[in-house]
């Protein structure tokens, strides 16, 4: 081992500490990474912006705004609600149906979009059903994992192994390539949440559940604090109206027109102030309002419609670090918390000196027409979707034509490049045909969708998960270090080394990738997918050259095993979404995980030698 296979190596497992340990952001992470390994002289300064001419970006980011499109339109929405209103009470048919579904989507557009699409309908579904929520949350979320091992857009762990391989000048993955894997997984997947999921997953329902809220809807009141109000002159915190024992809840304070941006505890009642408060309690009835606006002297100028609704803490959110207290929530967002949900535990005391954290769930109080700004700020994931409002009104939120315009540029881009692909170019059945590129395809699709009008730049440039692609860079360069100083090829032939010793020659490739697999799979668990890939695919690639067979066996094995991470819910991002609403605690993905991790590295392993030979 010379030098620079030693520093890459420490590159290496510093940058795996980093990302179990959550030192930084993984976008920070994974850019700090490449600046380290130029700095070091591992990659050449001047090959740097090389990473940066990767397609698999590109074709993400393209691929973001085609499915923020879908999402916009209501496309996948509205299937979900069909299927949701038609369901009958059984929860082994709504989990199946629900996965069915989830796994279609998800081979066509971002896992963590779907599960954030079907996330308030299944909700909706297990609410009016009678079905524990978390019988339906965290197939949601497997599933999710299982469509997208499909096709080559399902992920963009599949995208980046794929650009990977252009990048190493080998042949690209086709659109349908690993479908004959995928589906047989997906099938075998699925079936195990049908038959054993009521068994394994426990019933837990929501957090507004297992705090008993049996009201979701709660008016709120418009409050006109009179001349002769006993409160005036008062500290607001020594009022009726501070009274949070009995139901009270400050929503927003207006003075002179304007909103009070500031502490409620500083607060001086003055004449003329407004108040929107709601009246509601977890357990039991709170004040009623006659006897209080009398009490407090104050008027009812109108009464809007509130709801108590839960949101997940994402990981792009602007919340994480910081407490309520420290981020102004009640004024930013127009909400009152009432609760705060992590790792299976429901906190509702001292919840305003709580740092936030992703995955973390608020049950709060806002107005039903406020659901729109809460989803606009990107830092939650709703449980409540702001559509589920009257038909026509939900209806005229984007026009119908839209659905059909985002759903066939989608086809587009996928028939125009599977299409070229088998019949274009100098092999194919019409050589006069271009081959069209993925990334190509995608771009003009996305740009077809802006010139329509269905989705504004703005829409956008907000659809894109762009620390995805910031961290996708960054990993190209580590990717490109661990090729250029030879780590690759030298821990291939430490593997190579170490299995011969112990495995017959001629069982040593099938035995090798049951143990490819397996490695990318536990290690994908505590990493990011990406970060595993963009490891692993050197490294295979490597090995299979020195045993002297063909790499897609195990460049197969990595792209489908960097994806199906089950067993922990830190694995991938969609188990996140879900731990909160889902009412979860740790053991519960492990009791449920490990059986499918095992069941897709059998299943995985036994078909991928008949589709790829060695």
């Amino acid at each position: 081992m010379d030098a620079p296979i030693a520093l890459t190596l420490a590159v290496i497992v510093i940058t795996l500490i980093a990302f179990i340990r959550e030192w930084a952001a993984p976008d920070v992470i994974a850019l700090t990474v490449l600046c380290a390994v130029v700095a070091l002289g591992l990659v050449d300064a001047d090959k740097m912006t090389d990473v940066f001419r990767n397609e698999a970006p590109l074709t993400i980011a393209a691929l973001f705004i085609i499915g923020g499109a879908l999402e916009k339109s209501g496309a996948v929405d509205h299937i979900g609600r069909v299927l949701r209103d038609r369901l009958p009470n059984n929860t082994r048919l709504a989990m199946l149906a629900f996965s069915v579904l989830t796994a279609f989507f998800s081979a066509w557009m971002n896992n963590t979009a779907i599960v954030a699409i079907l996330l308030p309908v299944a909700l909706g579904l297990a609410r009016s059903k009678d079905i524990p929520a978390s019988r339906l949350l965290m197939p949601l979320s497997y599933s999710s994992i299982l469509g997208g091992c499909c096709t080559l857009i399902g992920t963009s762990t599949n995208l980046l192994v794929n650009g990977t391989l252009k990048d190493m000048k080998l042949e690209p993955m086709s659109m349908f390539q690993l479908a004959p894997l995928g589906i047989p997984m997906s099938i075998a997947g699925i079936a195990y949440l049908a038959i054993f999921g009521p068994k394994l997953i426990p019933a837990r329902t929501s957090i507004s559940g297992t705090l008993e809220i049996t009201q979701r809807t709660t008016p709120l009141y418009h409050l006109l604090v009179g001349d002769h109000s006993p409160m005036l002159g008062r500290k607001l915190t020594e009022t009726p109206l501070f009274d949070r024992a009995n139901g009270i809840h400050i929503m927003e304070v207006r003075r002179k027109g304007a909103r009070v941006m500031k502490s409620l505890k500083s607060l001086t009642v003055e004449k003329n102030d407004r108040f929107l408060i709601a009246l509601h309690r977890r357990r039991g009835k709170a004040v009623k309002p006659e006897a209080l606006f009398s009490e407090i002297g104050a008027t009812t100028l109108s009464t809007v419609d509130g709801i108590v609704t839960e949101l997940v803490v994402k990981d792009e959110s602007s919340l994480i670090g910081r407490t309520l207290a420290a981020s102004d929530f009640r004024q930013h967002y127009n909400c009152v918390v009432l609760a705060l949900h992590r790792n299976g535990v429901n906190i509702t005391s001292q919840i305003s000196d709580v740092t936030l954290e992703q995955g973390d769930t608020l049950l709060v109080i806002t107005a039903l027409n406020n659901l729109d700004d809460l989803e606009a700020t990107r830092d939650f994931i709703l449980t409540d979707s702001p559509d589920d409002a009257p038909e026509d009104e939900a209806a005229s939120r984007q026009p119908l034509h839209h659905i059909w315009l985002s759903w066939a540029v989608l086809i587009g881009v996928v028939a125009v490049a599977t299409l070229t692909d088998f019949l274009g170019g100098k092999g194919g059945a019409l050589p006069w045909l271009p081959q069209i590129p993925i990334h190509y395809a995608a771009l003009v699709g996305a740009l077809l969708l802006l010139w329509l009008k269905v989705v504004t730049p703005r829409d956008a440039y907000a659809s894109i998960d762009w620390q995805v692609l910031l961290m996708l860079y960054g990993l190209l360069g580590l990717g490109m270090a661990m090729k250029d100083t030879g780590t690759a090829k030298w821990l291939a032939n430490s593997l190579v080394s170490l299995a011969r010793g112990h495995v017959p020659a001629e069982m040593l490739p099938i035995v090798m990738l049951w143990a490819i697999y397996l490695m990318t799979l536990l290690l994908t668990e505590v990493l990011s997918n990406n970060a595993t890939a963009v490891m692993m695919v050197p490294i295979v690639v490597t090995l299979a050259h020195s045993l002297g067979v063909s790499h897609w066996p195990y460049v197969m094995a990595v792209t489908v095993a960097a994806s199906t991470a089950f067993a922990l819910p830190m694995g991938y991002q969609t188990h996140m979404m879900v731990y909160g609403p889902g009412g979860y605690r740790f053991s519960d993905f492990l009791r449920v995980g490990i059986p499918l991790n095992i069941i897709c590295w059998v299943t995985a392993c036994l078909i991928i030698p008949f589709l790829w030979p060695f």
